[in-house]
């Protein structure tokens, strides 16, 4: 069977992750989180003392500690998905947090820091039969991608989604806060001078703010066996 790129891209909380990790076990492709890499780097910076809420990132430091970090990630049967590792430590709860969240836009708009990523990513999608998800996938990382998703959903239902997941984790937040946070990253991910959130000229379009997972599911492999990428069930 033609194993295929699958590029999505989209605004935070809009079910990028659960849609690719639905895919990725379906069609037997590799998952690649794009977004828990650049948490992974934020994680870091945070411990390190160069990233701090509110605060300027000394630019100098940053470019400094970019090569003692390494992401990478390690399948986790138990839970069906792959997790991710900073310099060989589990992180992958602790990159979900809101700390993590408030600041992994800012960290992102670096050059440097989305150089060594997006290098990174070629690499691991280089034998393609993989579902790769995050901001600039379709347009930086895998611009002849045979498949292109750019999804969207409603400010509110994105909120919901968000708030419910982490309450669902013990994380007590307001939607309030929810909300400002989400807004402030679509801001900082759309205008960023380096790989800003935009849409592939030849992305599909998914707004899943009536979808279930299921419903996405079956769309986008409905989508795939129609342009013949893969063979129909």
């Amino acid at each position: 069977m033609k194993q295929i790129t699958i590029a999505i891209d989209g605004y935070s909380s809009c079910g990028k992750s659960t849609l690719a990790k639905a895919l990725a076990a379906k069609l037997g492709y590799k998952y690649v989180d794009t977004g828990a890499m650049y948490r992974c780097i934020t994680l870091y910076l945070m411990r390190c003392g160069i990233v701090k809420h509110h605060e300027t990132i000394d630019h100098q430091k940053l470019i400094e500690e970019l090569e003692h970090i390494n992401v990478t990630f390690k399948f986790n049967p138990a839970l069906g998905f792959s997790e991710a590792y900073l310099n060989d430590e589990n992180v992958e709860k602790e990159i979900r947090l809101m700390p993590v969240s408030e600041n992994v836009s800012k960290v992102s708009t670096f050059k440097e820091v989305r150089q060594k990523m997006v290098a990174l990513q070629k690499q691991m999608g280089k034998s393609k039969g993989v579902v790769m998800e995050g901001r600039d996938i379709g347009t930086a990382v895998f611009p002849n991608a045979e498949l292109k998703l750019f999804m969207t959903a409603d400010i509110e239902v994105r909120v919901q989604r968000r708030f419910d997941e982490l309450h669902s984790k013990g994380i007590m937040i307001s939607e309030e806060d929810v909300k400002k946070n989400l807004s402030e990253r679509d801001l900082e991910d759309t205008t960023r001078n380096e790989n800003p959130l935009v849409k592939a000229h030849d992305a599909i379009d998914l707004d899943n703010s009536d979808l279930n997972p299921q419903q996405q599911l079956d769309f986008v492999l409905k989508l795939i066996a129609d342009m013949l990428l893969i063979p129909a069930e």
